[in-house]
């Protein structure tokens, strides 16, 4: 019998995944022994050489690998109407019954859907590893961008029809060969967050009953919010004042995240400053949370001088991309096209 032995990265963090992933592959299999529902089967599991090794049923490609290779070999297209309604019945059999023991997939995507069978158009559900019960604490983060749920982009409650969401972009993905919504701009998801109270900081977790240090890893001050990772820690307000942004006279709201936002956005509209400097203030606090991020989880820092170059060099990629689009619209236009905006 072919087999797929998957090898686990030695690394603690890969390595307790795949040890949540295992549990949930025996359970749902347990729950699903005549295979009925599409999901991936699981044979074994070993420890060798200090490595974690899971044996699985061997299937084909995913339908992400699948669908570029047909679309660029030139060939007969495969994913026709009458194959994506079965693939679309297959993989709610596979949700309801998941949905059904109480889990959440979580990552629900084209690379996470691997063909059984080309000519009869079966396929199977994989990687439980960011799998997790409605039942559990939730994750704030979960889901591959562009297949993201709103209220899981919001920081919002979610539950088990964030799966039905991620489905929908991936038929839509398959039917048209486009992405519906494309992982190009990440700093817009992150806006998103900061504007909603939705990036993972201590006071955000506590909220949601996790026991974890509510002190800014940064600063050492008591209690991490978004606010204060952003605007009020020492860290930051070196990066803001290096950056010669004009911050208000008084400093930051060292309280309100909306009113610092709306100071934000005021000094973005004032012709009096700088293009490159009323502009920058999306990259300021994305690079602010990227360094926070590096520190908190791998204990990386960047020096100061390097994270001021580091939003410059993002703040003139963006004003030239603008001044692309520009050019192209225009000739656009002059061609007779109509722009959809």
């Amino acid at each position: 019998m072919d087999v797929c032995i998957k090898i686990i990265k030695n690394n603690k963090d890969f390595f307790d995944q795949s040890l949540d992933e295992i549990k949930l592959l025996k359970y749902v299999n347990k729950h699903d022994p005549a295979d009925k529902y599409h999901l991936l089967r699981l044979y074994d599991y070993f420890y060798y050489r200090e490595h974690l090794l899971i044996v699985c049923e061997l299937l084909k490609a995913n339908l992400y690998e699948f669908h570029k290779f047909n679309r660029e070999s030139g060939g007969e297209v495969y994913f026709t109407m009458p194959r994506l309604q079965s693939i679309t019945i297959q993989c709610l059999e596979s949700l309801q019954f998941l949905h059904g023991l109480g889990l959440i997939h979580c990552d629900l995507k084209p690379e996470n859907i691997l063909v059984k069978s080309y000519s009869r158009c079966e396929i199977k559900v994989i990687d439980l590893g960011s799998s997790c019960f409605e039942t559990d604490h939730l994750c704030s983060y979960v889901q591959s961008r562009s297949y993201r749920a709103p209220e899981v982009i919001l920081g919002l409650p979610y539950d088990k029809k964030i799966d039905v969401w991620s489905l929908g972009c991936i038929l839509a993905e398959l039917c048209t060969g486009n992405v519906l919504f494309q992982n190009d701009s990440p700093i817009k998801s992150f806006m998103w967050k900061v504007v909603s109270g939705g990036i993972p900081v201590a006071d955000k977790m506590v909220a949601r009953g996790l026991k974890v240090d509510t002190r800014c890893q940064r600063c050492g001050n008591e209690g991490e919010s978004s606010n204060h990772v952003l605007f009020s820690c020492t860290v930051a307000r070196q990066i803001w004042a290096l950056f010669n942004f004009p911050c208000p006279e008084n400093g930051f709201d060292s309280q309100s995240l909306y009113q610092n936002m709306y100071y934000l956005l005021l000094v973005s509209k004032n012709p009096k400053v700088q293009v490159e400097t009323r502009k920058a203030f999306p990259w300021i606090l994305w690079q602010i949370w990227k360094n926070r991020n590096l520190f908190c989880i791998e204990g990386k820092s960047f020096s100061l001088p390097v994270t001021i170059s580091k939003i410059r060099e993002n703040v003139q990629e963006w004003i030239h991309a603008q001044a692309l689009n520009e050019v192209t619209a225009e000739k656009m236009c002059k061609n007779g096209f109509m722009l959809k905006l």
